[in-house]
């Protein structure tokens, strides 16, 4: 799937999608997650909101792949400048805690984000907390 290139916000939604499908099961919280992500974040600014459903087959595509998830952050780290590499992680975060748990496939999809975009351990942990906080119900 080389013939594919990814702007930095197809990068994100990539990413988003990804954790989406990690485990399997794309959950309607987990939809509407990413699409109020792309629709109020600034990150998203100028971003085409119609070439997500392009984006996701690609991601769909490649994740049927025996090396699919290799060339899914291929496609990622090519498209996506360094200093946006946490908020992808965020992202990320974001959209597996959108549901209220997270699956074992979730958290291995978390730590393989952690590994190719080099994010430190003790950031990490941050951006996690942050997440579990703003999807804590009562």
């Amino acid at each position: 799937m080389s013939d594919h290139s990814f702007t930095p916000e197809d990068s994100l939604v990539a990413v988003m999608v990804g954790i989406s499908v990690s485990d399997q099961t794309i959950r309607t919280s987990e939809l509407l997650s990413i699409e109020q992500m792309v629709n109020y974040l600034p990150v998203f600014g100028n971003y085409d909101s119609d070439r997500m459903q392009t984006v996701a087959t690609i991601v769909f595509d490649l994740l049927e792949d025996e090396d699919g998830l290799d060339a899914l952050f291929g496609l990622v780290l090519e498209g996506l400048p360094e200093h946006l590499f946490e908020t992808a992680y965020a992202l990320a975060c974001d959209v597996a805690a959108a549901d209220g748990k997270l699956a074992q496939a979730e958290l291995r999809f978390l730590e393989e984000i952690r590994h190719v975009f080099n994010i430190d351990r003790l950031h990490a942990a941050a951006i996690e907390r942050g997440a579990r906080a703003r999807h804590q119900t009562v």
